[in-house]
């Protein structure tokens, strides 16, 4: 994929969590390290294997903010989350920092995105374009989603995206889920998001709500599949960090 194809895709990475799970009170959650390296650090370097500036990577920060910054220097952008207020909230927050010629933006998770390929990232956002969506969500098919919200097909073709909380007990044998990546047209979420409401109970702005309005307000919008689901890998917990090690470490050698 030619360089000069994407000079309008900027890439936000949501990065100012905290990972209180993982013990992690000494740096974010983004910068534990995996085969030797912090999490983050691996979706930076690919993206930049694809073409990226540091003008069109912009890492979202907020807790030891300064451990992201000191470790990536001038490879990338960083805007500041000062208050936790849901991945959208944050998405706005990266993006508005972006020079004007970014006209269509990828979010991702700092935490999840480590074994993302240059192909697939390539692919994902070319199927954003090509179809001039206003939003495309990565999904992925994985074996155990208990702890994940699912994409919901219905048979007029909408789609959903329903939270863990909420799900009906048929919904939870999907095992279809939201990756947390998507691709979104700049000008369209920066217009939307001051009316977005908050998530229910969380009182957060979260980017599945972004779909739902692209969705009922008859904008075309796209789900697209994984086609490896083990390029997605969270890392929540102990044992995701250690077996997130483990496969880095195997793949690095």
């Amino acid at each position: 994929m030619l360089k000069s194809t994407w000079d309008n895709v900027g890439a936000v990475i949501l990065a100012a969590g905290k990972g209180t799970r993982l013990n992690a009170t000494d740096k974010p959650k983004v910068m534990l390290p995996i085969g030797g390296n912090p999490i983050v650090s691996y979706i930076v370097t690919t993206l930049e294997k694809i073409g990226f500036t540091p003008e069109q990577i912009c890492l979202v920060v907020g807790f030891q903010q300064e451990k992201v910054r000191d470790y990536f220097g001038s490879r990338v952008r960083c805007a500041l989350q000062t208050e936790q207020k849901g991945t959208a909230h944050a998405a706005f927050t990266g993006m508005k920092i972006f020079p004007t010629k970014i006209e269509e933006v990828l979010v991702m998770g700092g935490d999840d995105s480590a074994f993302y390929t240059p192909g697939t990232l390539q692919w994902f956002i070319q199927e954003h374009l090509t179809n001039k969506a206003v939003l495309t969500l990565l999904s992925a098919e994985v074996e155990n989603p208990e702890q994940l919200g699912r994409i919901v097909r219905h048979q007029d073709g909408k789609i959903e995206i329903i939270e863990k909380e909420y799900l009906t007990e048929e919904q939870k044998k999907i095992k279809e889920i939201s990756t947390g990546t998507f691709m979104l047209n700049r000008k369209w979420f920066e217009e939307m998001f001051p009316s977005m409401p908050p998530l229910r109970k969380l009182g957060e702005y979260g980017l599945p709500t972004a779909l739902a309005m692209a969705r009922d307000r008859g904008l075309p919008y796209q789900v697209i599949t994984l086609k490896n689901s083990e390029e997605w890998f969270g890392v929540n917990t102990p044992e995701e960090l250690a077996e997130a090690d483990s496969r880095k470490r195997k793949t690095v050698l």
